[in-house]
């Protein structure tokens, strides 16, 4: 993918997902998920990368509601016994000037493959790169529609994932 391209690996104690997704009972359900692994393909004095690599852990995640997280790791729902880590790989990246890029990739989920597109705005320097990516995706899309409370819940997930390297 990179060939002589420098890897930087993502620092997971300071990067973060999170998500947003509509709720009937209570509006809007906000939750997290550690980034465990990651790593970004970045030629020195620059910001935009080559490539992109990141491994998240749907096993801890954290929406406020203990009952909660621990439905969501249910067959119906991550199925986490199965499928403990969610996976992006970056198949294409488009400068958008300086500081932002698309980015294109694989995101596995519940061992589902889909291609899903991210918008990603960048600050701090070469040395520091902070990544914000902002997204959607449809959990259906990845087998999350046999659930009791499927009806109340949100197709559309909104996702945000801030990155800072080593």
């Amino acid at each position: 993918m990179a060939g002589s391209v420098p890897i930087r690996p993502v620092d997971t104690a300071t990067s973060s997902a999170t998500f947003s997704v509509e709720h009937i009972y209570v509006e809007r359900v906000n939750g997290s998920l550690p980034i465990s692994r990651g790593f970004v393909y970045l030629y020195p004095g620059t910001l935009v990368p080559t490539g992109v690599y990141a491994e998240l852990d749907p096993t801890k995640i954290k929406t406020g509601d203990d009952d909660r997280d621990g439905a969501l790791q249910a067959p119906d729902w991550f199925d986490t016994k199965n499928f403990p880590t969610w996976t992006f790989q970056a198949t294409n990246i488009v400068a958008k000037g300086a500081n932002a890029f698309e980015l294109d990739g694989t995101l596995t989920i519940r061992g589902v493959a889909r291609n899903e597109h991210l918008d990603v705005t960048i600050s701090g320097t070469p040395e520091h790169p902070h990544y914000r990516a902002v997204g959607k995706i449809d959990r259906h899309a990845f087998g999350m529609s046999k659930a009791r409370l499927d009806p109340v819940v949100g197709n559309l997930v909104d996702v945000t994932l801030d990155i800072t390297l080593k």
